[in-house]
């Protein structure tokens, strides 16, 4: 255990000299390895370990689902997904931050990134809660937080990483994560409402739509829904009836919502050869990052297992008597402080390996835990001093103060508080839907 836990301060002090999480885990992962056992047989370990990853053809689902985000992203539907929830919440008090939020959960729901549903996002809301006056304080903050849902609502990259790095049925993950995220925009739109009700000024009301606006807006949307409605309805068999009998796998999924997604930014000539060329790019880039960080996560993880650690902590929580809930508020105050230093995909590839194990032997259900663990990860992208999410608008809008954006952003993770504070209460909130299966 020892040994174990000196691995886990070198991945944190390596990180903090700023090499990369990805070379922190694997140097470590490696190094280790060629301790417990010796030098070859790392050597070897690690080199089946990268062919293996690359050869993989579930973590295909992956650049299928990172390339299904750009082509949606290139043909223009968050500007239709924020219409459609402006006619129907611009005339409240606070109703463009809102329509934010709304219109951020839409866009993860075929995007899967919270990065890039905050950087879309932004483009498309901030010009236009400037132009009706709202303060740059909830602005921001509602696209950050929005931004958040990116990782839960389905499809969701992270979810489909931690479904690989634990063998949790991403499918499972998928419709366990769409009730919290709901519960998520829900507690986004009454942080927004405690805003405005204690601060008018910084999110006056707009115009009211007439209906004929709002069937206009919705029937702009058929197509995301439509797309929505293909990939996740394909995973949970909406299409097996006779005399069709038609279920994805995971990666099938991933690959139609990736065809679906090129087709409708092709059909709404959003598309040339050099946007294509950019979005295939982009795909291949951030996969690479992910597939390295993937591998030197999986070094040492096997690292710590060999040396023993879940074993070792399983044991230790056992000779202490403390009850499984309070072994998971520990785990989950562990996170919140990782999450104040550390990137959320990090955060999870470095902590799972160890926690999982753990977790699983209490009793506590995976699909449940990996969702607790993706909600923390969000409490993380707006919480200072990294909060990623934050300075992606900070690059957006210079002209903001990360400052403002933390102080704006402060009413929603206290949301996400109460949020995790449900979800662990009541776990029903989680499988109810997975186990409807």
């Amino acid at each position: 255990m020892l040994i174990s836990v000196i691995g886990f301060f070198m991945v944190l002090a390596l990180s903090f000299l700023r090499i990369p999480i990805a070379f922190s885990m694997g140097i470590v992962g490696f190094f280790g390895t060629a301790y417990m056992i010796n030098l070859k047989a790392s050597l070897s370990l690690t080199g089946r370990l990268i062919i293996d990853t690359s050869q993989d053809y579930g973590l295909s689902v992956v650049p299928l689902f990172i390339l299904m985000g750009l082509f949606v992203n290139k043909g223009g539907l968050s500007r239709e997904l924020y219409r459609a929830a402006y006619v129907f919440l611009g005339h409240m008090r606070g109703g463009l931050a809102m329509t934010t939020i709304t219109a951020c959960a839409g866009f993860s729901a075929i995007c899967g990134s919270s990065l890039a549903t905050a950087a879309t996002m932004s483009k498309v809301a901030m010009p236009e809660m400037r132009r009706m006056g709202y303060a740059d304080s909830l602005s921001t903050a509602s696209i950050a937080a929005g931004g958040t849902l990116g990782i839960l609502i389905p499809p969701s990259v992270i979810l489909v990483i931690y479904g690989l790095l634990t063998g949790t049925s991403i499918g499972k993950l998928f419709i366990a994560g769409i009730i919290p995220g709901l519960i998520g925009v829900l507690f986004y739109l009454l942080a927004v409402q405690y805003t405005v009700r204690t601060k008018p000024e910084t999110g006056p009301a707009g115009e009211r739509s007439t209906w004929a606006d709002r069937l206009t807006a919705l029937r702009d949307i058929w197509m995301v829904l439509a797309l929505f409605f293909v990939v996740i309805g394909g995973l949970y068999g909406a299409f097996d009836f006779y005399p069709i009998h038609l279920t994805f796998s995971p990666t099938e999924a991933a690959g139609m919502g990736a065809a679906g997604a090129f087709l409708i930014a092709l059909a709404r000539r959003a598309l040339n050869l050099a946007s294509i060329n950019e979005a295939l790019l982009e795909t291949a880039v951030t996969s690479a990052g992910l597939f390295a960080v993937l591998i030197g996560a999986w070094m040492f993880s096997n690292f710590v297992n060999l040396a023993g650690l879940p074993e070792a902590l399983r044991a230790f929580v056992l000779s202490v008597g403390a009850s499984p809930m309070t072994v998971m508020l520990v785990i989950i105050a562990i996170y919140i402080v990782l999450g104040c230093v550390f990137e959320s995909l990090s955060m999870l590839l470095l902590t799972v390996p160890i926690f999982f194990p753990l977790v699983t032997s209490l009793g506590f259900d995976p699909v449940w835990f990996g969702i607790i663990v993706v909600v923390v990860t969000e409490i993380s992208l707006i919480t200072p001093p990294v909060g990623l999410n934050v300075f992606v608008l900070k690059g957006v809008v210079p002209d903001v103060s990360t400052a403002t954006i933390f102080k704006g952003v402060t009413p929603f993770w206290i949301a996400d508080i109460f949020r995790l504070i449900l979800l662990l209460t009541f776990s029903g909130l989680v499988l109810f839907l997975p186990n409807m299966m």
